[in-house]
């Protein structure tokens, strides 16, 4: 890939970021001040950067608390940021939780609370139902993130195991009025699915989430799953004051508006593709040469874009991420074609667990990686295209972006 190449791609991939930072859409969604207190309460990837959105453009006094992943806190004055551990949850998070249910809890009729909803929430609001530990959180984490469960099933299972999602944070702010802000990171956008809607009514059915269990043959002990059955989803609440602040579908729209800007015909193929990474790769590949031979479905220069959330099913011991084995598998697919580059990274910043939010590719990737000794096939098979990216200074490193609006990918045909 050129220099230009690689700095378009880069160039689409901030416009996406871009359009999922808070700030802008916030400050037109403020809601009426109350007559008592304005408490702040959020969880995700993006909380921090959404508590200092909200207390910079807020007029009036508020408190509160978020909890946010590892290194993704940033300075605020009024509301306090507590980090935690993302995917798998720990100590922090569930004192954090605890916390933030009791804030609810002490909230009168004349108080506003506000709740910073983003993705990451799930696993950083983590406050067991009765009968559960933090350990048996846990051990059915682990097991959903290396099940490949798409994220809709791995947060039904949270809302069946957890105090605090599933509707039950704003049960416990009444009657309080709840405003609740979203970044979704979710297929589809649903608000009951971003974050394990902690503040959206249903879906925390306890058969639903045994049933997803069984599915990916997931064993539990007998006391868990008594304690699922037992943990009730909480009764009727007031209708939901809901506002989105950033979606996959705005991110790509952003890019797809630089992309006409650089003169490309941009392609947007849907914002929530999911399945496997590497099988959604040979997908695109396949769209990528239509592109290239046929002028289908735009003529080039055009570039393709889509968003969503695919996942791994992990048999191998490499270092992952969905978006770096999505890459790769693409690129053994295109085996070196000439006149396609493509970027992807997850718009968190941090691809799976690494220090990556991504890659990108050209026709060059395979050439590159022979040279070395490398065998891309063998490095997807051990799910370690992160190994095979890093190998080749391929990979997009941003730190964390305090926002997430799921993954970015885009194609450059030429």
């Amino acid at each position: 890939m050129s220099a230009s190449d690689r700095a378009v791609l880069e160039a689409l991939f901030q416009a996406a970021l871009s359009a999922a930072y808070p700030e802008t859409r916030m400050q037109h969604l403020l809601p009426e001040p109350p007559q008592g207190r304005t408490i702040v309460l959020g969880a995700g990837k993006g909380a921090a950067r959404m508590a200092r959105a909200f207390e910079t453009l807020w007029p009036h006094p508020c408190e509160g608390l978020v909890v946010t992943r590892y290194g993704h806190g940033t300075p605020t004055d009024r509301i306090e940021v507590v980090e935690a551990a993302h995917p798998v949850p720990d100590a922090a998070g569930s004192a954090a939780a605890r916390r933030i249910l009791d804030l609810a809890r002490a909230a009168g009729p004349e108080d506003l609370v506000v709740c910073l909803i983003s993705g990451g929430a799930s696993a950083l609001l983590s406050l067991p139902a009765e009968g559960l530990t933090l350990a048996d959180k846990q051990a059915v984490n682990k097991a959903l993130l290396r099940s490949g469960a798409p994220i809709q099933e791995m947060n039904a299972v949270r809302k069946a195991m957890s105090a605090i999602k599933g509707g039950r944070l704003a049960a416990a702010a009444a009657p309080a009025r709840v405003v609740t802000y979203l970044i979704s990171d979710v297929p589809g956008d649903e608000p009951g699915v971003i974050g394990s809607g902690p503040t959206v009514a249903g879906g925390a059915d306890p058969e639903t989430a045994l049933a997803i269990l069984r599915r990916y043959e997931i064993a539990v002990p007998e006391a868990v799953e008594r304690a699922i059955r037992a943990n009730a989803a909480p009764a009727a609440l007031p209708a939901a004051d809901l506002h989105m602040l950033a979606t996959p579908q705005m991110a790509l729209e952003a890019a797809a508006a630089k992309a006409r800007e650089l003169g490309l015909a941009p392609v947007i193929l849907g914002d929530a593709l999911e399945g496997e990474a590497r099988e959604v790769g040979r997908v695109l590949a396949g769209i990528a040469e239509q592109a290239l031979r046929h002028g289908q479905p735009a003529a080039r220069p055009c570039v393709l874009l889509s968003g969503g959330e695919t996942t791994v099913t992990v048999k191998g011991q490499g270092r992952g991420g969905r978006n770096v084995e999505f890459l790769l598998a693409l690129a053994i697919q295109l085996q070196g074609r000439p006149g396609i580059s493509a970027i992807a990274c997850d718009t968190d910043g941090i691809d799976g667990s690494e220090d990556n939010a991504g890659a990108w590719a050209d026709a060059a990737t395979l050439a590159q990686g022979k040279a070395q000794g490398l065998v891309a096939t063998e490095f997807l098979a051990d799910n370690d295209a992160y190994s095979y990216f890093a190998a080749l200074d391929r990979l997009v490193v941003t730190g964390p972006t305090l926002t997430n609006v799921n993954d970015f990918r885009a194609i450059l045909v030429r």
